[in-house]
């Protein structure tokens, strides 16, 4: 089962991924665009600009087009990208009518769409040197979005090891 999380930034994705990844060895976890493009030695501004979030999105679109393991979690999907170059305001030259079909092309090819959203009260929080109101905004598209990207999707609460347990009873339906 392909299985991929959405979500603005420290909503606890990464933390619910190694939750999953505990619970189910036999799947291979995929970290986050991001973090697999540093390791190459990219380097993203602090505040990554509509260009790197483009970056990030071919990169996330490859990971789920390419991933021949059929049980594998994706800690962020191409929809997350999609969403923060929306959020960011600055998006003039970029076609996101194109974007948003091939984000749904590659979606289509996960078995099960994650939405880990900002929860109220917000059970992580985001400091100001974190972006709040950018987070906030994503969350929103998230929110308004997710249902049209996976006819499975699911939207997860509580502590960690609640979210964990909700996703287990959705695989062991399939």
């Amino acid at each position: 089962m392909k299985i991929t999380l959405t979500g603005a930034h420290r909503t606890g994705k990464t933390t619910l991924t190694e939750k999953l990844q505990e619970a189910l060895p036999e799947y291979e976890v995929r970290d986050e665009a991001f973090y697999e493009l540093e390791e190459t030695g990219f380097a993203f501004s602090e505040i990554p600009s509509p260009e790197e979030y483009l970056i990030l999105l071919e990169h996330s679109i490859e990971q789920i087009t390419a991933a021949e393991n059929e049980n594998i979690i994706f800690d962020r999907c191409p929809l997350d990208m999609l969403a923060y170059i929306l959020a960011t305001d600055d998006f003039e030259s970029i076609n996101i009518k194109t974007l948003y079909g091939r984000v749904k092309d590659a979606m289509s090819e996960t078995d099960l769409l994650v939405f880990v959203p900002v929860e109220v009260p917000d059970r992580i929080g985001c400091p100001s040197s974190e972006l709040p109101e950018l987070r906030q905004k994503v969350n929103e598209i998230l929110n308004d979005w997710v249902w049209d990207f996976n006819t499975n999707a699911i939207e997860v609460s509580g502590s960690p090891s609640v979210r964990r347990d909700q996703i287990i009873r959705i695989i062991k339906q399939y």
